[in-house]
């Protein structure tokens, strides 16, 4: 007789939902048996974000909501933490799987490694080697703690190794982004669907870029904030600039009055928008502008050129094989890669190994046959 297990699969926040979904949805194909629990720690506690991304994507409703909300890094950690220990108690899981690199991430691989319970974690061994970004200390000791590793790219692979996990641990899965990615990409939303009235903007150009931004070494820090939010108004001369604005973000424009940086024609601000609203701007941008990592691969996938303004990157490969070229708060260096990508049209890039959408199936079938 088959020994039903149980499965608890942890969501916390925006990045986690695109990656959380193709998983969910493979193991329901492939594991009857299996008791899967959802659990959403709220770490990203918006209902309209959460509508926007469980709806579009398909998500089932958690089994549990735990309504963590906002914090500092700690207090959140702390609480996720606190929160989470009772469901394990009460669900006794064979396993737990986390994604990615928030909060809830390492808070729930943490509890659950207490427990000896084993932990799974998709997209392991990236790397920055910038300690300085919170979720570079999550990727790590959530590494640590995991007894099963999916990865992404072979060198994460080698990262691991470099750490003292040994390579049985480790599987070369491929991206459950791009999986996400592929399956929507139909569904996803024209620009014309969310501009109306300003899609004439970008009409009259024939072209756009788009931008986002909201990493605290860029927006936390009034002069590098000022510095990027001036040269995206000169560069709007050039190329209409589509900025859909981060709550953080607009709140430190604000508090740094820095909202006459805005104030030009070709600037096109919205609120933050869906999954598929993101996409579809992605995917008919000229080129993109972000310091955000699943865009590096989103943009990759897409052939979209991408400008990373961050110092470094966990995703070298959107560098080596895509189209992502990293360019910091170099005012200098932005400008000459945006004026090259206008004039030649930018890197063409390819498709790194296994993001072929794909990649769920394969952590399914060797994620149930490991457990």
């Amino acid at each position: 007789m088959t020994v039903t297990k149980t499965l608890i699969c942890v969501v916390g926040a925006r990045p986690n939902f695109m990656k959380i979904a193709p998983i969910v949805r493979a193991l329901k194909a492939k594991a009857t048996k299996l008791n899967l629990v959802l659990i959403h720690t709220g770490q990203h506690y918006d209902q309209t974000m959460k509508a926007q991304f469980f709806d579009q994507l398909g998500i089932p409703e958690p089994d549990k909501d735990l309504e963590v909300g906002a914090g500092s890094l700690s207090v959140q950690t702390a609480e996720i933490m606190k929160r989470f220990e009772p469901e394990v108690d009460y669900y006794k899981p064979d396993a737990v799987l986390v994604v990615g690199d928030v909060n809830s991430t390492i808070a729930c691989a943490l509890v659950s490694a207490q427990k000896k319970i084993r932990v799974v974690h998709v997209e392991a061994g990236l790397r920055s080697r910038d300690r300085t970004m919170p979720e570079e200390i999550n990727r790590v000791l959530t590494d640590q703690l995991s007894d099963r590793l999916y990865t992404t790219e072979k060198l994460a692979e080698d990262n691991l190794a470099a750490e003292g996990l040994y390579r049985d641990k480790v599987v070369f899965a491929g991206n459950v982004m791009i999986d996400t990615l592929k399956y929507n990409l139909a569904q996803a939303k024209h620009p014309s669907e969310l501009l109306t009235d300003n899609y004439s903007i970008i009409e009259k150009a024939g072209h756009y870029s788009l931008l986002t931004l909201h990493r605290p070494s860029n927006v936390d820090n009034p002069e590098i904030l000022q510095k990027l939010l001036a040269f995206i108004k000169e560069a709007a001369d050039k190329i209409p600039v589509v900025f859909p604005i981060h709550p953080r973000t607009q709140k430190n424009i604000q508090k740094f009055k820095l909202s006459s940086f805005l104030e030009h024609p070709q600037i096109i601000r919205l609120s933050p928008v869906g999954y598929l609203e993101m996409l579809g701007l992605m995917n008919n941008a000229k080129l993109v502008l972000t310091d955000s990592g699943g865009i590096q691969e989103e943009t990759t996938a897409l052939g979209i050129p991408c400008l990373t303004l961050r110092e470094n990157t966990e995703r070298p490969i959107t560098v080596s094989e895509g189209t992502n070229t990293i360019v910091g708060s170099d005012i200098t260096l932005i400008s000459k890669e945006l004026d090259q990508i206008l004039q030649t049209g930018g890197k063409a890039g390819r498709t790194p190994a296994l993001w072929d959408g794909h990649a769920a199936e394969r952590i399914a079938d060797d994620l149930l046959a490991w457990l």
